[in-house]
């Protein structure tokens, strides 16, 4: 259905279209997203340490890949939030739901990287 409005990235161009999309995405996340800066700068530090500590790639996946994970979330998170934001900033109590929902969303993910990284590197150290 999206295809009939051009929406769907045809070829090379519409793939270089899509990226440059997506990277203002992350540009407007960056920008207007303190949450999302300090997922960026905890993944520095994390993802390096997560190749390096992981014993192979399966390891190095799961420990990487679980931080990403979260910044990906903080995305759709943030996202929601500006649509919700879009049709007023007036208390509904739907769109408080929603945004509790999503920001929920994202505390489950920052758990599932304290529970990744403890059961791949606990048993090494104990």
């Amino acid at each position: 259905m999206a295809d009939l409005y051009g929406h769907l990235p045809r070829g090379p161009a519409g793939v270089m279209r899509a990226a440059k999309w997506s990277l203002l995405g992350l540009r407007a996340a960056w920008l207007h997203e303190s949450s999302f800066r300090l997922e960026v700068c905890m993944f520095v530090v994390l993802g390096p340490l997560g190749w390096h500590l992981g014993a192979d790639g399966v390891e190095r996946a799961l420990l990487i890949g679980s931080c990403l994970l979260v910044m990906a979330m903080e995305l759709m998170n943030s996202s929601m939030e500006a649509v919700i934001e879009r049709y007023g900033a007036e208390h509904h109590e739907l769109a408080g739901r929603a945004k509790d929902m999503g920001s929920a969303a994202v505390f489950v993910l920052m758990m599932n990287v304290v529970l990744v990284w403890a059961l791949l590197l606990l048993p090494r150290w104990l």
